[in-house]
């Protein structure tokens, strides 16, 4: 009998080690999920099956497979397999196996996969240590990361690397690994029958958004608790799982979102462009994603203010002024009630007639201002109100209030331009409207006489 004191075998090892690792496949076909990259005749499978590996980075959420999947190379690779994580790793754990692998390169002409998790936990100097060994073909890296590889390792290393994204495990997929870890006898729960009912089943798959080590995490909380408290659920060797066991041992859905990567640009990009399309049921979607995850909801309505402006414009003015009160909204009250007003901006956006009318004018006037000729202000618009301004030529402004309609036709610009062209949308109608009566505007576009274009 083994004691404290012990060596700890690697059986012993096995038998302590949780459920996900002890569920690990063994072989490529054991492996669930990724077909897109894994699938027969897939780029990556081939490269696997023939040993012929480039540098790889493996990007995506947890629980995915992209450790599992090193493991497995690293069962497959006739060449020496390294392993680190950056997490807890150095400078020096990194050169002692560049130098080994140069050394055993010369010996023996074998060289080196290096599987480094969470490669972006790595600083640029850090991961700039690798560059020449992998140039030079000494050793192979294969990292793992969840964040934007793109972002987050270095370009030079993401140049000479194949890059595989790893996709959430689809629910089906879920399913297929928590019934195969319950009636695997050697692996999952020894001596032991395990039932799951549809019910639990399928609240960890909802639960569990394509975590495998999630789900089988659960599983495990809840057969181990079975076992010790659930006397009702528990008879002779047989444990059955049932809805309210699985929801116990998963408490709250895991939200995979970092503040500052990419679930944080990716929600906000569909959110804006879910009220761009006029989509109002999957804007609240996006919204309510995004403050469950933890969003600062000030960062949301900022973007609201920003979109106002540049997708709605004058085709609904009032947009933008609900915008600005969502900021002092969400300033003065705060979450969870500003989620309501949050909620409230951004259905109306994607229900309003929208128009990038005025984000068009301004950017084509700031390009007219940066590359050409800087347009002087016409003398008559120029400041008349000190002594001098009239000798200066400072005369001749007509002041439109003066005249029955408001409105004299004189020059502004100084240049026959078009910046601001109004859509026939909502509010920016009757502004395009008013134009064309003060002949601004030509009933069918721009007025001739401005060149028929902006």
């Amino acid at each position: 009998m083994q004691d404290l004191f012990s060596p700890i075998t690697e059986q012993r090892m096995a038998a302590v080690a949780p459920l996900p690792h002890r569920m690990r496949p063994r072989t490529l076909n054991e492996f669930i999920g990724q077909e897109h990259i894994l699938g027969p005749g897939k780029l990556l499978r081939r490269m696997i099956e023939a040993d012929r590996l480039t540098s790889l980075i493996f990007y995506g959420p947890p629980g995915t497979g992209k450790t599992t999947l090193a493991q497995l190379i690293a069962s497959s690779t006739r060449r020496h397999f390294a392993e680190l994580n950056a997490a807890a790793s150095g400078v020096r754990e990194v050169r002692d196996i560049l130098a080994e692998s140069q050394l055993r390169l010369q010996q023996t002409g074998q060289n080196t996969v290096l599987f480094l998790d969470e490669i972006h936990r790595f600083n640029r100097s850090q991961q700039d240590i690798l560059l020449a060994d992998v140039e030079r073909g000494v050793i192979v890296l294969v990292g793992a990361t969840t964040e934007n590889p793109f972002f987050s390792v270095n370009a030079p290393l993401v140049s000479r690397s194949q890059i595989f994204q790893f996709q959430p495990l689809e629910p089906q997929h879920i399913g297929d690994l928590l019934l195969r870890a319950a009636a695997d006898q050697s692996r999952g729960f020894p001596g032991l029958e395990v039932s799951i009912t549809k019910e639990a089943l399928r609240h960890w798959v909802a639960q569990c958004d394509g975590d495998a080590r999630r789900a089988l995490l659960a599983l495990e909380l809840a057969v181990l608790s079975t076992q010790r408290h659930g006397a009702e659920a528990l008879a002779g060797g047989h444990v059955t799982i049932t809805e309210s066991i699985a929801a116990e041992s998963i408490q709250r859905k895991a939200m995979v979102y970092d503040p500052t990567g990419d679930e944080h640009y990716d929600s906000a990009s569909a959110l804006i462009k879910s009220m761009r399309g006029s989509d109002p049921d999957a804007a609240v979607y996006w919204l309510a994603r995004m403050l469950e995850a933890g969003e600062d909801p000030l960062f949301i309505a900022r973007r609201l203010v920003i979109f106002a402006s540049e997708d709605i414009g004058n085709a609904a003015p009032m947009a933008l002024v609900l915008a600005a009160a969502a900021v002092q909204t969400v300033q003065f009250v705060g979450m969870p009630e500003c989620r309501l007003t949050l909620s409230q901006a951004v259905t109306y956006m994607a229900c309003t007639p929208k128009s990038n009318s005025a984000t068009m004018a301004i950017s084509e006037a700031a390009r007219d201002v940066q590359e050409n000729r800087t347009l002087p202000v016409p003398r008559h618009l120029r400041d008349s109100h000190y002594a001098g301004a009239k000798a200066l030529g400072h005369e001749g402004y007509q002041y439109p209030h003066d005249f029955p309609q408001g409105y004299v036709p004189q020059v502004y610009l100084g240049v026959e331009k078009h910046y601001y062209l109004p859509t026939d949308r909502g509010h920016e109608r009757e502004l395009r409207r008013y134009l064309e009566q003060l002949g601004r505007l030509a009933p069918d576009g721009p007025c001739p006489s401005d060149g028929g274009k902006r």
